[in-house]
């Protein structure tokens, strides 16, 4: 079979002509790409449904190492974020701004993230460094059936490169930038692979990145006056082990610990109306800001070949903290009256055990079956302390009473069974039906001292849920297949926290929301590989929505209303000469609510889901060619462009400003980059954001509080012009 060029990421293509910068994708022989997003291995053109691949090496040549760098190398992945380690991702429009994700996370065989809306889990996705990755896995539309809880949208899967019994390898690299107005930043990267024995290897990664600020705060409102306050920092690394005893027995042991270290975000004061910085590229810090992310996940995975059927056990325990400091001078300091700064520290907590145990049979040509069993107990606490400080420090002023110092705890458990069969129908049609039934119970409570601490209460909550998938695939020839898929996806309700003697009516408790996606899609390829092409259309119905609104005057969880989402995506891929791809990848998603929210929401029928551009579209040019010996050089560039989009719904800010929620104006992207690969040793220069643009990200509109100083609101902004040097050696 010849290279899989019909992917569904131009990121691979592109990797495909270039010289490897690392391992590729696994594969069982050269001329095929291979994936895990039906929990086995599986040639990418066998998979029927919407799948996205980008590569390791090409993660590395375009040094896409955060979620806006690869966004751009994913058709229809969308981002709220302001904050690194802080990112809300939406696929195919299926957002309303909610605490509960819609996407979730994984890497290898371990879920990320809660799965509840107790922890923030929407805004928190795992972010992990993609240094030494075999490849990103983006399965768009639900993936309830063998991903379970919180896959309404789809998922994004890490898959980390395995240890190599064969040879030892390593590799390193060194990166230096400079961003405009801001700090330098650097960043550093090692690898090595050690064969212990025959049976055994270890493998182990290490990265640091430090990246300079460049948003300034100006003493606007009497505010600040201070330099490139949102710098940040991540840094850590992972190690792995194999051990393959006997040819039918593995076990591999995995740990990845990360940390996140941000000042302030990269947000500036911006026009309510117009979303334009008021000031330039500067935000109104009163009392500073901080957020620290960490990330430690530790995973054994056994797979054992019964003959008849691979048995696979994953046992995972993660966690997942969150320590930051926000000001809230502007917003609270209006409220209280008082004139301290204010600021609330806050610390989010999660713990998560997981246990998969799937058996699956052989590949066959005529019944291909999967079984398993899952389970998770997730632990959380939200506690918060808001302080009213003596201006200009960050001591708590004696003379001024306890805002409030308050908490939130909870638990998560789930139990499910899940089952996967294709059956083939001849040597050109196959049919795939899937099911999962779930059942989850949950716990939270609250409590706390202050002036707004709330009433010390609990609340429990449990559903049982059944979730489904199916889907026809027929192979046009051995390089273009045709398919259609039809699923079912959900996420969990849970308990709300209210006081005793709340009105008749309100909610104690909200619901799972859930969806079900229609989609039909075609992967072919030319023989000679010059050309190729992935396409998808897809039209969701989606009930029950979960939405954040307040009600008899409590702010709480709740469902209400539908929505729909419709659209396509594709990934055309072009190589008209040796050396040289041109892959453009695109989506339209029309994503509408239809029918009313409730009125503090602020939604109505027709209304856009929230950052969800109707069109976004990529393009990726690459050409390399050989100097001499093993020397080549390369070029390329990529292009990203999103149209306008809207923010979340707050019913709130119109009524304050008199004006619709903010929508966030198109913008483009343009990144360069080339380079040299001597064999053992690459030179690489780049430049991210040529153009400068103001490319909006994120919007605070405050629910009606003032935001900023003078009226303003706060954007999330992409990163300016920046130019970069990068040396890698290896052997």
């Amino acid at each position: 079979m010849k290279q899989a060029l019909w992917i569904a990421s131009s990121a691979l293509a592109l990797a495909a002509s270039q010289p490897a910068l690392a391992q590729d994708v696994v594969a069982r022989d050269p001329d095929t790409i291979v994936v895990t997003a039906q929990k086995r291995e599986q040639d990418l053109l066998d998979v029927p449904q919407s799948v996205s691949v980008v590569s390791g090496a090409t993660l590395e040549r375009q040094q896409a190492v955060t979620f806006q760098d690869y966004a751009k190398l994913i058709p229809g992945l969308q981002l709220e974020q302001s904050n690194p380690g802080e990112a809300r991702i939406v696929l195919r429009g299926i957002n309303t701004g909610g605490v509960a994700s819609t996407v979730s996370t994984y890497i290898d065989e371990t879920p990320f993230g809660s799965s509840s809306g107790q922890n923030n889990g929407a805004i928190l996705a795992g972010e992990f460094d993609t240094f030494d990755v075999t490849r990103i896995e983006v399965l768009r539309g639900p993936q309830g059936t063998l991903y379970g809880a919180s896959s309404l949208g789809g998922v994004v899967k890490f898959v980390t490169n395995l240890p190599d019994t064969a040879a030892t390898e390593g590799r390193a690299r060194a990166t230096i930038e400079t961003t405009e107005g801001g700090d330098l930043s650097y960043m550093g990267q090692a690898m090595l692979n050690l064969p212990v024995s025959e049976k055994l290897a270890i493998r182990g990664s290490g990265f640091y990145r430090s990246y300079g600020g460049y948003i300034d705060s100006i003493g606007t409102g009497g505010s600040d006056v201070a330099e490139n306050i949102n710098g940040s920092k991540s840094y850590g690394g992972r190690l792995s082990a194999l051990f393959v005893p006997t040819e039918t027995l593995s076990v591999r042991l995995s740990a990845v610990l990360q940390d996140f270290d941000s000042k302030g975000g990269s947000v500036v004061d911006a026009d309510p109306a117009t979303l334009a910085p008021l000031y330039g590229l500067t935000q109104s810090q009163f009392v500073p800001e901080f957020t620290k992310v960490k990330y430690r996940l530790y995973n054994g995975t056994l797979n054992l070949d019964l003959g008849g059927a691979e048995l696979l056990s994953s046992t995972s325990y993660a966690v997942q903290d969150v320590t930051l400091r926000d000001d809230l001078t502007t917003p609270y300091g209006a409220a209280l009256g008082v004139p301290s700064d204010i600021g609330m520290a806050q610390m989010t907590n999660l713990t998560k055990w997981t246990q998969e145990v799937r058996l699956q049979s052989p590949t066959s040509s005529s019944v291909e079956w999967l079984v398993g069993g899952y389970y998770t107990h997730e632990k959380g606490g939200i506690f918060q302390r808001i302080d009213l400080l003596t201006p200009g420090t960050l001591s708590v002023d004696p003379a001024m009473p306890q805002v409030a110092d308050i908490f939130t705890t909870s638990t998560y458990q789930e139990v499910a069974g899940f089952g996967n069969a294709t059956v083939h129908l001849g040597p050109r049609f196959d049919l795939t039906l899937g099911g999962r039934y779930s059942h989850n119970k949950q716990f939270a409570d609250q409590g706390g001292t202050g002036l707004l601490a709330p009433e010390a209460l609990d609340s429990r909550s449990s559903e049982n849920v059944f979730t489904w998938s199916g889907a026809a695939k027929y192979s046009v020839s051995d390089t273009a297949s045709l398919y259609a898929r039809v699923a079912k996806g959900f996420r969990p309700g849970g308990p709300n926290l209210l006081p005793p003697g709340v009105p008749a009516g309100t909610p104690r408790t909200y619901g799972s929301d859930s969806l079900i996606s229609y989609e039909v899609g075609v992967k072919a390829q030319t023989a000679d590989n010059s050309f190729s092409i992935d396409a998808a259309a897809f039209h969701i119905d989606w009930t029950d929505i979960q939405l954040f609104t307040v009600i008899n005057g409590f702010g709480l969880n709740a469902n209400g209303g539908k929505a729909k989402s419709e659209g396509f995506e594709f990934t055309a891929t072009l190589r008209p000469t040796r050396g040289f791809v041109v892959a453009f990848n695109g989506a339209y998603t029309r994503a509408r609510l239809t029918s009313d929210t409730d009125p503090n929401v602020g939604g109505l029928a027709g209304d856009p889901l929230p950052f969800t551009p109707e069109f976004n579209w990529n393009v990726n040019a690459d050409y390399s060619w050989t100097l001499a010996g093993e020397t080549e050089a390369f070029v390329g560039a990529s292009l990203r462009a999103l149209s306008k989009q809207r923010a979340n719904f707050d019913a709130g800010f119109g009524a304050a400003f008199a004006l619709d929620r903010p929508t966030l104006p198109a913008y483009e992207v343009i990144d360069l980059r080339a380079g040299v690969d001597f064999g053992r040793f690459t030179l690489d220069v780049y430049a991210k954001n040529v153009a400068n643009s103001r490319g909006v990200t994120d919007v605070t509109t405050g629910g009606g509080l003032p935001v900023a100083p003078n009226g303003a609101i706060t954007t999330g902004i992409v990163r300016p012009r920046t130019f970069g040097l990068s040396l890698g050696a290896g052997f």
